[in-house]
């Protein structure tokens, strides 16, 4: 079993419970995630530990925003061709790079 630090304190992190959270992937499809939350015993801060597949605070799984950010998914990209929407793909393009 991995174990966690504080990001604020350093201290060895408790689990807490799960939280579901909504991944939109391709096809306008949404897959229910379960994250991980963690407990500080000594500051309290609650940590989420995400999957590989997810970005913080992001909607879209990782491979569709990847996806954008290395060109192979546009606004042409017929499997992805109403989602994400341009300004999305604009504002991942601004932010990430």
């Amino acid at each position: 079993m991995r174990t966690h630090t504080c990001l604020e304190c350093g201290a060895v992190l408790k689990h807490y419970d799960f939280v579901s959270r909504s991944v939109r992937t391709q096809n306008r499809n949404s897959n229910i995630v379960k994250i991980e939350r963690f407990k500080c015993p000594v500051c309290k801060h609650i940590h989420r530990v995400l999957p590989d597949d997810l970005y913080p605070y992001k909607q879209y799984s990782a491979e569709i925003i990847n996806g954008v950010l290395d060109g192979s998914i546009t606004s042409d990209t017929l499997e992805y061709e109403d989602y994400p929407c341009e300004a999305t793909m604009h504002r991942w393009l601004n932010e990430f790079h």
